[in-house]
């Protein structure tokens, strides 16, 4: 079936650029951007059962702008006033870069690894080891993190500052689509909760990412499309070869 209506569960990109609509223009698709899944914060009741004191930490790790954002939303919700000495150690620069949202940028207290990924913090975290490290999570996350600071012997708590919910559709949203694009198994579930009858709706279903794919098959869900792929390493590239086949 050749998509017409397609639900790609994605914020709408910031730029005119994007190759999603460069496919509508040439395709004649209409590409609809809708998350299916928010992030919020876990409230100051939630994050004191877990009894952790972040003023009795030195460092905090940010992986993400997200947690940036739920951190200094959380502290300020408790009241809490971070210290101005306090150093932060970031996955990337840009996320380095995002901390000047709440508080002054100084070299000599942030630091940032240099390949976007949680080894990448090693050789920073390495030459500070004597901080005590403070790590604010999601609800849904693995031990890599964890396992990493352990071999490093160095003194760090790990804490769940926010978690991915469902963004429920309204009674009178409409959702009709001939393709539904995820990227991560929350989505899927996210669909579920809100659809419970999806699978009988007879909508085909595109994935990106090998755990997302599984929840899909899992679901019993009509999977259509997968990527990324050896031809198509991205879901827009993935999403052109599936449109041009199903034209002919």
């Amino acid at each position: 079936m050749e998509p017409k209506k397609i639900l790609v569960s994605q914020p709408k990109p910031a730029s005119d650029k994007s190759p999603y609509y460069d496919i509508m223009r040439k395709y004649n698709v209409d590409i609809t951007f809708r998350p299916l899944i928010k992030v919020v914060s876990v409230s100051p009741k939630e994050f004191r059962q877990q009894k952790i004191s972040i003023l009795n930490h030195t460092a905090i790790i940010f992986t993400s702008r997200h947690a940036i954002d739920h951190f200094f939303t959380l502290c300020e919700e408790m009241r809490l006033t971070i210290p101005e000495d306090m150093k932060y150690f970031c996955i990337t620069e840009s996320v380095a870069l995002y901390i000047q949202k709440y508080t002054q940028y100084r070299k000599r207290k942030v630091f940032f690894g240099q390949t976007g990924k949680i080894e990448g913090l090693i050789p920073a975290i390495s030459k500070h080891n004597k901080e005590s490290y403070f790590v604010p999570m999601s609800d849904v996350h693995n031990d890599q993190m964890k396992d990493m600071l352990d071999s490093l012997k160095v003194s760090h708590t790990e804490g769940v500052m926010y978690r991915t919910v469902s963004d429920d559709f309204a009674e009178d949203e409409v959702f009709d689509y001939d393709l539904v694009i995820f990227f991560s198994p929350s989505g899927v579930h996210s669909i579920l909760k809100n659809f419970p009858n999806f699978a009988e709706m007879g909508m085909e279903v595109a994935t990106f990412g090998k755990s997302t794919a599984q929840t899909v098959k899992d679901a019993h869900l009509n999977l259509t499309l997968e990527a990324p792929t050896p031809t198509a390493p991205s879901m827009t590239a993935a999403l052109e070869q599936y449109i041009k086949e199903n034209m002919k």
